[in-house]
């Protein structure tokens, strides 16, 4: 199951006024506070960010929800948080801050369907969750015969990505994105 939250509809449950733009710290606390609330009632599911109807995201903003969520999401229980809807305006604050803290999330882009990583990724890890993508659910090994790895270092790749909460592994080996969408 997958927490969807629409960001636009927290924004006016904070503000109370019809609002598009997540700009300014205090904001991005207050949005970021009722994400969590939502999130306390999703423990143990996957949760959907939706961006695909704000307007500007600043760095303040991406900071306090996107980080912040990202560093604390074990305190509410959610399995991974997912964002979608992303301008490239948006891609540009949030990737910036979670490079800065060292964090990556799974990101679908706005008018590209495709999965992506956002945030400090190696290009190890990058290139295995492409392969992966591509191979959908499998074992490292149709992974590392895509990218002419050995197993050990695909499946390497492969565990560092679900202990960061980008893809999920299964007791069969396998490993998965998931449903994102």
């Amino acid at each position: 199951m997958i927490a969807h939250i629409r960001l636009d509809a927290m924004i006016l449950q904070t503000v109370a006024r019809p609002y598009r733009d997540l700009v300014t710290r205090p904001t991005g606390r207050a949005v970021r506070r009722q994400v969590m609330n939502v999130l306390q009632e999703a423990a143990n599911h996957d949760a959907l960010l939706d961006f695909s109807d704000i307007g500007v995201v600043d760095f303040s903003c991406a900071d306090e929800i996107v980080a912040k969520l990202l560093t604390g999401a074990d305190g509410v229980g959610v399995t991974r948080i997912v964002l979608r809807g992303l301008s490239d305006s948006h891609v540009e604050a949030i990737e910036q801050v979670l490079q800065h803290h060292g964090l990556v999330v799974v990101a679908i882009c706005a008018g590209n369907p495709a999965p992506r990583l956002l945030g400090q990724v190696n290009d190890d890890d990058r290139a295995a969750f492409h392969a992966l993508i591509a191979a959908g659910r499998s074992g490292p090994e149709p992974v590392a015969t895509a990218l002419a790895w050995s197993v050990e270092r695909a499946r390497q790749a492969l565990n560092t990505l679900v202990g960061r909460r980008c893809l999920l592994a299964h007791p069969d080996a396998t490993f998965e994105l998931g449903v994102v969408a």
